[in-house]
């Protein structure tokens, strides 16, 4: 049995914020470790044979080819999170390399974890050469901030090479006066696969995210699917965009969204740029109590032989729903949570078992804290 992962002392709570992430400190279920803690490396370690898990600094002086692949999908210029990044002189985070040919049973976990800083920084890498596939669950969680405040400033590089596979399930549990600033883009080759999945139910003040995966391999796929709630005094500005550069090129985006009082901006983009591509775009939300949801579905053709769609839906619960669980003897609270379980059951073609449980298990949470 691998030994348990070391850290420095945690209440118990926070622990189990850790663990409502994914975070398993045992390692019985994971093949490798990263845990960042505020700006402290702690752990970065892998044992799956032809698979790395290194710090950034660690990374880029072992593999000097690195730099080819660092700032190339997101410029330092694009807004002023990436210029902060970039400037920082001892950078942190995470590369993880699976080499050509090899994969990984059970998930990597890499978690990031807000303590006592006011702002945490990372640049992560994450490449599965030829052939190779790879299964992460990026855990991000804060510790004890009331009143206090924090920003976490995330950039994160993908690299999917031909005939490989990336599943990346982030699950974020932050703190109410907690500002999240990811800043994400990958570029899908040739049969390769990019699965991104995001949860997020726990409160937060603000987030503002738009990944983007640029597939510029023929037959190459990019699945999107979010599941977020939005308490009162937050803000979500998040989405997704897939760039179709190939032939068979596709790409999926689905989202779930709840307002309990919070502002959700669901934003989606399929740009289809060759013929013989396709892209779906999903956005449903739902408004359990007075909240806004704004949902902005863009499709993009510019070539005969690119097949879009997009479906937007924002409602409330169905009473008739409701009242038919009723009838079979729920009570009325009960019914609400079946209801609202089924909307949040998104399953994911082609994930592993171990990703989709984690999902499950944050849905649970958040379902027993009532949403």
């Amino acid at each position: 049995m691998p030994e348990p992962v070391t850290i420095p002392e945690l209440s118990n709570e926070d622990k189990e914020r850790l663990a409502q992430v994914g975070m398993d400190l045992t390692k019985k279920n994971r093949c490798g470790t990263f845990l960042q803690m505020d700006q402290d490396i702690v752990q970065a370690e892998c044992g799956e044979t032809g698979i790395e898990v290194l710090s950034y600094k660690q990374a880029i002086e072992k593999y000097d080819w690195l730099k080819d692949y660092a700032w190339k999908n997101i410029s330092k210029e694009k807004d002023d999170i990436t210029r902060y990044v970039a400037a920082q002189n001892d950078p942190k985070g995470y590369v993880i390399i699976a080499h050509k040919g090899s994969s990984n049973v059970m998930p990597i976990q890499a978690c990031l974890y807000l303590g006592k800083d006011k702002i945490q920084h990372v640049h992560n890498i994450i490449i599965a050469e030829e052939g190779a596939e790879l299964h992460i669950i990026s855990g991000c969680a804060s510790g004890s901030h009331a009143g206090k405040g924090g920003a976490h400033y995330g950039i994160s590089e993908f690299y999917i090479k031909k005939n490989a596979k990336i599943s990346f399930t982030m699950i974020h549990n932050w703190s109410e006066d907690i500002e999240v600033y990811p800043r994400s883009a990958s570029v899908v080759e040739e049969n390769g696969v990019f699965l991104s999945n995001y949860v997020c139910m726990q409160p937060v003040k603000k987030i503002q995210m738009y990944p983007t995966a640029t597939l510029v391999g023929a037959n190459s796929v990019a699945r999107f699917s979010s599941i977020v709630v939005s308490t009162p005094g937050s803000t979500m500005d998040l989405g997704s965009r897939a760039i179709l550069e190939a032939p068979g090129a596709s790409a999926e985006l689905v989202t779930r969204a709840i307002t309990k009082g919070g502002t959700i901006i669901s934003r989606g983009h399929i740009n289809g740029k060759v013929a013989g591509t396709r892209g779906h775009l999903e956005c449903k939300g739902l408004i359990l109590k007075d909240g806004v949801i704004y949902a902005i579905p863009e499709i993009e053709g510019s070539v005969v032989g690119t097949e879009l769609s997009h479906e937007a839906a924002v409602g409330k619960l169905a009473k008739d729903e409701i009242e038919y669980l009723m009838s079979r003897g729920l009570d009325e609270d009960e019914a609400t949570a079946t209801i609202i379980r089924g909307f949040l059951d998104v399953k994911i073609s082609g994930l592993p078992d171990a990703l989709q449980k984690q999902i499950d298990a944050s849905i649970d949470v958040a379902e027993k804290s009532g949403f």
